[in-house]
């Protein structure tokens, strides 16, 4: 007899387990066909899962009632403190409006150039070598340099800041807890020097993020030293991890798909098409979560007050009712760009503009340097659960 809970289906998939690559989407696939809804029982919490494209919308659309104090519904009591997301309502938007301006397209357009140059800097140092691990001598590095830009900080800062971050985000999936306490606090000093230095000698806030922060006013106060360096933090977070597991997968796909490599390769004008495709396919992040403030329905199911939910990003993207063939990619698909990569609603991802320019920046120049490149023979690819990523990837080519 299946077991259910209000007439859904138990899920008792760990979905924060290790996995081959695309173990997770397979799991998702079935899961979302088998059953509108589903009650996972992994977590010591548990969480509803929302896996079909409309259901999963309507969720992110349920702000007033679903609040982000459970970010991730694998894991809803971080006891990490995030800026702008941790806020709702009125308090959310405001400081929104605070950091908006440095994502919007306007502004990620001026990084354009600097984009491109660091791009190719990073992918002329790893050519001659023959081969590398892409996610930990590109995919991430390309990100950290260009955050430590956004912020007005030297990109060189990267060759310390990277080990840091590195040994942060590894405490979040069962890494050395101590290790990445000590990681926090030598990335939250460095934040803080930055911020110090800054009030003593500001630049233009229209240019520069810290001067914007340490000038900004909400309700006529000022954003305390605390919450700022959250802020700094928090676009840590969102950015670099979640680049880095994008590219990973995108490489993955190219690697192994001579057809859609070459695509990219005679047609460099398609980047940010493929980019978007990309992304509806292998989104920053699989899952969301939210924690039920007031008791109430959601299509047949009574939650109660601090229920999580799990917004289903992964599953969502690629339900077949949604996008057809889901698991095709098909460039330029109709409706491709109602992808759910970046969540839905007002806490819809800050970064999504700088995320497409990276994605399809990498596209364009690494095609054009090495346009030829292979999977090292023998390489068992693993993706972590959580916040999927790819370990490794060990990339060979001609030199």
């Amino acid at each position: 007899m299946t077991e259910t809970k209000q007439g859904c289906p138990f899920s008792h998939t760990d979905y924060g387990a290790d996995t081959e690559i695309h173990g997770h989407y397979a799991l998702l696939d079935a899961e979302r066909e088998a059953s509108r809804f589903r009650f996972n029982d992994t977590t010591e919490r548990g969480f509803w899962m929302l896996q079909r494209y409309d259901d999963v919308v309507e969720g992110f659309q349920r702000h007033d009632v679903w609040t982000t104090r459970a970010r991730s519904a694998i894991n809803p009591d971080s006891g990490m403190a995030l800026l702008p997301q941790d806020l709702n309502g009125e308090a959310h938007l405001k400081m929104r409006r605070v950091i908006n301006p440095f994502f919007a397209p306007a502004a990620v357009k001026r990084m354009e150039a600097m984009a491109h140059e660091r791009c190719i800097e990073l992918i002329e140092e790893l050519r001659p070598k023959g081969g590398c691990d892409f996610v930990a001598e590109f995919a991430i590095r390309y990100p950290t340099d260009l955050f430590l830009a956004l912020l007005g900080l030297p990109v060189s800062d990267g060759d310390f800041f990277l080990p840091w971050s590195e040994t942060l985000f590894a405490g979040f999936f069962g890494g050395d807890p101590d290790a990445a306490a000590a990681a926090k606090r030598k990335i939250t000093d460095y934040f803080d020097a930055a911020v110090n230095e800054r009030r003593a000698n500001p630049r233009d806030p229209k240019q520069d993020m810290v001067s914007r922060l340490i000038e900004a006013r909400i309700d006529g106060e000022p954003i305390s030293q605390e919450d700022i360096l959250t802020v700094c933090m928090t676009l840590m977070l969102a950015g670099l991890d979640t680049t880095r597991s994008a590219l990973g997968y995108i490489f993955t796909h190219l690697a192994r798909d001579d057809a859609d490599r070459r695509t990219i390769i005679d047609r460099p004008d398609l980047g940010p098409a493929a980019a978007e495709e990309f992304l509806r396919m292998y989104p920053l992040v699989f899952q969301a979560g939210r924690e039920v403030r007031a008791a109430g329905e959601f299509h047949g199911i009574d939650m109660a007050e601090g229920d999580v939910v799990w917004l289903g990003i992964g599953s969502a993207n690629r339900d077949p009712r949604k996008f057809p063939e889901p698991d095709r990619f098909v460039i330029g698909r109709k409706g491709g760009n109602q992808h759910l990569a970046f969540g839905a609603g007002p806490h819809r991802c800050l970064g999504m503009h700088l995320a497409r320019l990276e994605l399809a920046v990498v596209l364009k120049e690494w095609h054009e340097r090495i346009p030829h490149y292979r999977i090292k023979e023998g390489t068992r690819l693993v993706e972590r659960g959580g916040q999927l990523t790819l370990a490794t990837l060990p990339l060979e080519w001609e030199v």
